[in-house]
């Protein structure tokens, strides 16, 4: 196994790698580190899944599953890259591009029949949604921006939209029977196996069996009633259309990928709703499924003109929607992975309140978010920019992140316990020695789930939030609602481990609203604070503050400590990728901005040297810290517009001031002779290489695929530079 584990992912961090990666390659070597990759890529993960209909040489290791083993050991050492959660839009295009390319894959069956149809489905499933990160992140979450990114982010302030105190921009959710307010949680005192039946008239069915739970483990259970949806959903359309605003809906349909596609579902049918109420059968029989999105109804009914103008009628009279992208008519229910509530809230809220209409202008929006959990985080920062107007970037303090997110913890884990409810019923958990744990009475259609947080992660992550605070010695909040089910048994965890250890006075507990207030109050007076949250917050708040302090969070610092000892190293986020693979495709111009992968280099390599002792590691290691300070003082990340400099300039960059600062250092002769050429070399040629990468920016990019890239293809198009090239080297 080589000594960092480099992950090949999607989208355009994976094109950016086909470009940096040889350079980190090349540096590492010179200490002695090897540098080896594993796909977790969605194409990857379908290819290893299905070996039986594979030839020998297009079947693929599981890789996922191997690094799965690797981060429970203390050798672990992953650069782990945004990959793609896969909606089944997403997956439906991953495979129907690999069978183009000759892999004989079965189609994914949207509605099984038979056993081998239904087998089929269920290991498609295993890949859906965020099928990577509950087996990677084997340890809870330190998430920050570095420094350096913060200071150049103050000096540098990016663009703000101006709030109003009278914009209607709000959000709205469920006023009961959601998800939040039916929660039910115990603490299990002993180990214990569990199954899930649904009791009905017609006898008992087994939901799940086979459970298994250790002492102390959290278990929660709780559902979503869907006709309070139907109803709620159905008076946001109208409400929205009487203020004259915007009808936007905001879910994480991908990591959350049994409930939110079927939360989803219903808002396209409600949307609709004469035309199902009208020719309901009919789309079915053509195979719509509201789950798939208006842009796949669309194309199912495109022939059937009387369908089509009773959806253009519908249409007219409904209030206008946000749009993911005005000039192509991509509204914000064509495909359930378009709008994610992490990255489409926070854009809006940064833009002061404001979303793209179907006429390419900005409106204020009804930001529909139905279930209660965590919609008050963004209805309470709404409320605090409309009274205080916009975050200004070049004074704000900064909120990092201690998250709870180890061995599946909370809703990011329920997956294989959620279940749409065939029956009207009583769902049960009921543990092996007869009790029921929990217990809910359910109507067909309504969405059941369970999930759970272990003792030994719920535990780290106290004591890792503990340990950042003394680091930082700023206000630390626990996000906690102790009027949340959920929440209440955690804060039974929390406060007896803060008063052992002599700290509680430097802990505050708040619900999540009141602690969006606190946080904002303490940024905006250029003051710090620390985030200690759940899974799904961790995964909001990591892109919602950095987005308003940073303008993205894809240059945040994210270090996982792995349980057992090892270190896995996230890059930031993936959310704006496929636009960018769409520009680079379009105009040969990739504005994915690195950064991310710097930081993430530097903290493995350093980690490196102290379980390893490697020396020329901690230098390499210090040296990236210094290239990227360069990168930010030089102004050198990737500009937006095609003509201008991009993610390749900027690797020249990064390979050019990383060996720079390695043949300036004292400490290790050897890698100072060995640097000094590469960098004397980078800098003669630089008009030349600079010249070669810009030659090539404006015409279309062909890269084999989009979810399943021609390698050779890639190489080309991120790596033009002859005179670059030549002097790193080709990929180990």
């Amino acid at each position: 196994m080589s000594d960092i584990i480099y992950t090949k992912v999607d989208e355009a961090p994976e094109l950016a790698s086909a470009s940096l990666l040889p350079i980190i390659q090349k540096y590492a070597g010179a200490a002695g580190v090897s540098v080896g990759t594993k796909d977790i890529s969605l194409a990857g993960r379908i290819l290893a899944t299905f070996p039986e209909h594979l030839s020998e040489e297009q079947r693929q290791s599981d890789d996922l599953a191997e690094l799965g083993r690797l981060v429970k050991t203390a050798g672990a050492n992953v650069i782990k890259l945004p990959n793609i959660s896969a909606s089944v839009p997403q997956l439906v295009g991953a495979i129907r591009e690999l069978q183009s390319q000759g892999f004989a894959l079965p189609d994914y069956p949207e509605a099984p029949q038979t056993d081998d149809e239904k087998a089929i489905r269920a290991k498609y499933d295993t890949i859906k949604g965020s099928a990577v990160n509950p087996v990677l992140r084997e340890g809870n979450s330190d998430r920050r921006a570095a420094k350096a990114v913060k200071s150049f982010a103050q000096a540098n302030p990016h663009r703000m939209g101006d709030w109003s105190a009278d914009s209607k921009t709000h959000v709205s959710s469920m006023s009961g029977n959601d998800f939040f307010s039916n929660e039910t949680s115990a603490t299990l005192d002993r180990a214990t196996g569990a199954k899930i039946v649904l009791e009905t008239a017609a006898g008992e069915t087994v939901l799940k069996d086979g459970l298994e739970y250790p002492a102390g483990t959290v278990v929660d259970a709780t559902f979503m009633s869907a006709a309070a949806l139907k109803d709620f959903l159905a008076s946001e359309i109208a409400k929205t259309r009487e203020q004259g605003i915007l009808f936007s809906l905001h879910l994480k349909a991908t990591m959350m990928k049994v409930s939110d596609p079927i939360l989803f579902g219903h808002a396209v049918k409600a949307f609709l709703a004469p035309v199902f109420d009208k020719h309901g059968d009919a789309m079915a029989a053509l195979g719509v499924n509201p789950n798939s999105g208006l842009g796949d109804l669309l194309a199912r009914v495109g022939d059937n003109p009387e369908i089509m103008a009773d959806i253009d009628a519908c249409m007219a009279d409904r209030p206008p929607m946000y749009m993911v992208d005005s000039d192509k008519g991509v509204t914000n229910l064509h495909v359930s992975s378009d709008v994610i509530i992490d990255a489409s809230m926070p854009a809006l809220i940064r833009a002061g309140g404001k979303g793209w209409g179907p006429d390419g202008k900005e409106a204020d929006a009804n930001c529909v978010i139905p279930d209660n959990s965590y919609a008050p985080v963004y209805d309470e920062a709404i409320s605090f920019f409309k009274e205080n107007g916009k975050l200004n970037p070049a004074t704000a303090g900064t909120v990092q992140n201690i998250g709870l997110m180890a061995q599946k913890a909370e809703e990011y884990g329920s997956h294989p316990t959620t279940f749409e409810i065939p029956e009207a019923g009583t769902v049960k958990m009921i543990l092996d020695d007869g009790t029921v744990l929990h217990q809910h009475t359910v109507d067909a259609g309504d969405i059941w789930r369970s999930s759970s947080a272990r003792q030994a992660p719920i535990e780290d992550w106290v004591n890792l939030a503990i340990s950042r605070q003394k680091a930082e010695g700023c206000r630390a909040i626990f996000w906690l609602d102790e009027n949340r089910a959920h929440d209440a048994e955690l804060i039974a965890y929390v406060r007896p481990i803060l008063e052992a250890q002599g700290v509680a006075g430097k802990f505050e507990i708040m619900a999540p609203r009141e602690a969006t207030r606190a946080s904002l109050e303490t940024i905006t007076k250029g003051e710090n604070t620390i985030a200690v949250t759940g899974n799904v917050l961790r995964d909001y708040l990591t892109d919602l503050f950095p987005i308003l302090e940073l303008a993205t969070s894809a240059k945040m610092l994210s270090i996982v400590k792995l349980m057992n000892g090892g270190g896995l190293f996230e890059t930031g986020a993936g959310g704006s990728a496929p636009k960018h693979v769409q520009q680079l495709v379009e105009e040969n111009h990739l504005r994915w901005d690195s950064l991310g992968e710097f930081c993430a280099l530097g903290e493995s390599l350093i980690f490196l040297a102290d379980a390893k002792g490697n020396e020329k590691a901690r230098i390499l290691g210090k040296a990236v810290e210094t290239a990227t300070q360069g990168i930010l003082d030089h102004d050198r990340s990737p500009s937006r517009k095609v003509g201008e400099p991009d993610n390749r300039d900027s690797h020249y960059w990064f390979a050019r001031y990383w060996a720079e600062a390695l043949a300036a250092q004292s400490d290790d002769a050897d890698l100072a002779a060995y640097f000094t050429p590469i960098a004397g070399a980078l800098a003669s040629n630089e008009a030349q290489i600079l010249t070669e990468l810009a030659a090539v920016q404006g015409p279309a990019a062909e890269l084999g695929g989009y979810y399943h890239t021609d390698p050779a293809m890639t190489a080309a198009v991120m790596r033009p530079s002859a005179t670059l090239n030549g002097i790193i080297g080709e990929p180990a």
